[in-house]
């Protein structure tokens, strides 16, 4: 059976406790745990994210994502998905904002 990519990652985060999925107020889905937004995604190509600044600056330095293409300037991420091996990527950055906010949470 034929899965699109923002299947394949939307069947894997939202496996995880407490992971719920609405529509995103810019078009997309936004993934949410509790009351708090881990990123969104705009159709199959697109994956926005809000880190903290420093990691977020780590992550864009490194090569690895893209400053946000609309608020370059703030924590948020862009990730680009060509092709299905970027799968396993967008899902670790979803992972990291996850476990970055069930952390918090905890403190």
């Amino acid at each position: 059976m034929f899965m699109s990519f923002s299947e394949m990652i939307r069947n894997e985060v939202l496996s995880w406790t407490g992971v719920s999925e609405k529509p995103h107020r810019f078009g997309g889905i936004e993934i949410n745990y509790g009351k708090k937004e881990p990123g969104h995604l705009h159709g199959d190509k697109l994956v926005d994210l809000p880190f903290p600044k420093l990691k977020r600056d780590e992550l864009v330095n490194q090569g690895l994502v893209k400053a946000h293409h609309i608020l370059p300037e703030s924590g948020w991420i862009s990730y680009y998905i060509k092709s299905e091996e970027d799968i396993p990527f967008a899902i670790e950055l979803f992972r990291m904002q996850y476990d970055r906010i069930k952390n918090n949470e905890s403190k």
